[in-house]
């Protein structure tokens, strides 16, 4: 116990080596600590040394918690407790905390935080709550946020900030300055400003160190520059992401359909749109779709059945291949031994080259100019890999049955499979991506397929050809 009375002093300065451990996970010790001041209805020590962690801390800390656990922790902290922690969980915990609030505590929180998370937590909200707590919101707010939930999903309007500094071109940079100063309702950080006409039709932007290093005299017009990266409301987030990779930008106009300005994404917005991306494809190659670590048994079940329903189709379809070929696996039993060796080396090499290419048109870095030169260097790959273990395979299958046209004839299935797997590893996310399909999440059963049956059926049907097995 006097370890965890030490605690709280060493946490009180919100290091982060107090919280977290050499894994990186939070430490069980802060944990017990915070589950026995939650029992214990502390107040007082968790409002400092846990209402007063970063929002991203925060947030690791709730997911650790146990369910019962965090809706008394947000209980207990009260107006105290960092409603953008929110950003930083699982849907299903976000879900949860969010569930066992009043609508009008949310409502009261949400106007606190930028325009971005308000927008993060209320869409996933159902219909009819999400109405109930925008009706409570001050006019102008309501707006904004109602403009955002109105574009599509993982487009920039829906992860763009509304709150923004605007200026007219007339205006003087002493006269911008002094705005900046004296408006309390500005964003707490920007790192331009941009220009607009009376219509609020974007017309340029100017860097803040552009605006410190000009006379106060000098009119806004004579700095701007234009803005050539304005992105639209409704572009993929993605594509966002992508040209602030290209230009290396820090910030971002968004503009709807009429080029008016309606908010600004910032380098914050597209480092969580990044990761989200990167995880989603991931997940997607394994044919998991958008599950999270929280999600209970049933949902998680639920998500994984559909691709699993079609991979036992195609592993039906693998298995009619070797049931053509069950004589020749009678008379020669060593064929069942090798001829899993040949399908899985196939499987292999053509995940790693799909792995590659669906990764290569997700950043567009394959593109119509590139891909015969990209389809022939991994078609030399799978040819060159393939010669290396046909050798390989084909001396320890010699070896082991003391058969050399045994040896032979996996050498020669084997490159024949890791050709196939080369092509298909490439061509068929390519061909998914041409017909509009997502390459992450089909590209992987169809690949096993493919080098499941040219595998079985090479290897069966050399070993019939050669052994002339009726």
């Amino acid at each position: 116990m006097d370890d965890l009375e030490t605690l709280p002093e060493a946490a009180s300065d919100n290091d982060e080596s107090d919280i977290y451990g050499d894994d990186g996970a939070v430490k069980t010790s802060y944990l017990a600590r915070v589950g026995a001041a939650i029992a214990d209805r502390d107040v007082l020590f968790l409002r400092s040394h846990v209402g007063k962690l970063h929002q991203s801390e925060l947030g690791h800390v709730l997911e650790a918690l146990h369910s019962e656990q965090r809706a008394a922790l947000v209980e207990l902290l009260g107006d105290e407790f960092d409603f953008a922690s929110l950003t930083e969980v699982d849907e299903a915990v976000r879900m949860e905390i969010v569930d066992a609030l009043p609508n009008e505590q949310i409502a009261e929180a949400v106007q606190e935080l930028d325009s971005d998370d308000a927008v993060y937590i209320l869409e996933d909200l159902d219909q009819e709550d999400r109405d109930e707590i925008l009706a409570q919101l001050p006019f102008t707010e309501r707006v904004r946020l109602r403009r955002s939930l109105g574009y599509p999903e993982e487009t920039a309007g829906r992860r763009m900030q509304t709150e923004f500094v605007a200026v007219p071109p007339f205006w003087t940079v002493g006269q911008t300055i002094d705005y900046m100063r004296d408006n309390d309702d500005l964003p707490e950080s920007f790192s331009q400003v941009f220009v607009i006409d009376p219509m609020f039709r974007l017309l340029g932007a100017i860097d803040l160190d552009r605006i410190l290093r000009t006379r106060r005299d000098v009119k806004v017009e004579e700095i701007m520059h234009e803005t050539r990266h304005a992105i639209p409301a409704t572009m993929d987030q993605e594509e966002a992401a992508q040209i602030f990779e290209q230009y290396d930008l820090l910030s971002a106009a968004v503009v709807d359909e009429n080029e008016r300005l309606v908010g600004v994404l910032t380098i914050e917005n597209i480092v969580d749109v990044i990761q989200e991306e990167a995880e989603e494809d991931i997940l997607r190659l394994g044919g998991v779709g958008d599950e999270e670590l929280s999600d209970s048994v049933v949902s998680t079940s639920r998500s994984r059945v559909p691709w699993l329903v079609v991979n036992l189709f195609t592993a039906i379809l693998s298995a009619s291949v070797i049931g053509l070929f069950d004589a020749t696996i009678q008379q020669m039993v060593a064929l069942a031994v090798l001829m899993p060796i040949v399908a899985s080396m196939g499987g292999n090499a053509g995940t790693q080259t799909m792995t590659v290419t669906v990764r290569a048109l997700a950043t567009r870095d394959m593109d119509i100019y590139n891909a015969g030169r990209i389809i022939r260097r991994e078609a030399s790959v799978g040819l060159i890999n393939g010669v290396v273990f046909a050798i390989l395979i084909g001396l320890v299958a010699g070896l082991w049955f003391g058969h050399a046209n045994l040896g032979g004839i996996i050498a020669a299935a084997m490159i024949i499979n890791m050709l196939a797997a080369a092509l298909g590893g490439i061509l068929i996310p390519l061909l998914l991506h041409r017909f509009g399909a997502d390459p992450a999440i089909a590209s992987a059963v169809f690949v096993t397929t493919v080098t499941d049956v040219v595998g079985f059926s090479s290897f069966l049907g050399l070993a019939t050809w050669w052994f002339g097995f009726k």
